[in-house]
């Protein structure tokens, strides 16, 4: 069992986990970035299938190429909101990925058939094995913070494009690339809540008792 210190830290690291676009040049030191995956490789997943790899980029070619696509992928976003020019100048305006500033990218990939086809728990919802990268992403994510190290999920690119850049097979997805670094500038709040560009929900209106309540209100 977990001393009540021990229970606040992991508390306060949820609750003060942000997404981070700013990073310092400052080489990230090799024990530090190997106990961020080994937390990532701790994390649960369905019949033990394991289904991530870590793949690790400093050159600075590769995360240009990665940045490249990352940009290329937000101005074919801009256009959903071409008739809502405000939004779409906001849009334009948010720093949505640091792949060039932090010194290090790790893409987190999920592999279908890691297991074999029957892995046990997985053949009534094959998107567990998604879900069960998405843990490892959090893991490393929570690792980071306490660490005193910052991470960016960049969610804007074409599967194709990072699979090309980083020569990954087919079969295995592209699930996240995460900038992390340094910062000197860790937000207080959410960077899309501090843009005004969404707020957090109330919890109370995302429970439900019993059954699902059609009477939703944000």
């Amino acid at each position: 069992m977990l001393r009540d210190e021990e229970k606040e830290g992991v508390y306060k690291a949820i609750e003060n986990r942000r997404d981070v676009r700013s990073f310092l040049s400052t080489p990230i030191p090799d024990e530090k970035l190997q106990k961020l995956l080994e937390a990532a490789h701790h994390a649960p997943s369905v019949g033990f299938m394991q289904p991530w790899n870590f793949i690790i980029v400093t050159n600075e070619e590769t995360k240009e190429k990665l940045a490249w696509a990352a940009d290329k992928e937000k101005r074919a976003l801009a256009i959903h909101y071409e008739d809502k020019q405000e939004k779409e100048s906001k849009f334009l305006s948010l720093k949505v990925q640091g792949l060039k500033e932090a010194p290090v990218t790790i893409c987190i990939t999920c592999d279908p058939t890691k297991g074999g086809s029957h892995v046990l728990g997985r053949n009534s919802i094959p998107e567990t094995d998604i879900l069960s990268t998405a843990c490892a992403i959090q893991n490393m994510w929570l690792a980071a913070y306490a660490e005193g190290l910052a991470m960016g999920w960049v969610s804007f690119y074409k599967k194709n494009d990072v699979r090309d850049i980083l020569g990954i097979p087919p079969h295995v997805e592209p699930i996240a690339l995460l900038s992390i670094g340094y910062t000197e500038d860790y937000p207080e709040k959410p960077i899309l809540e501090s843009a005004n560009w969404e707020k957090r929900r109330m919890l109370d209106s995302l429970i439900f008792n019993e059954k699902w309540d059609g009477n939703q209100h944000s």
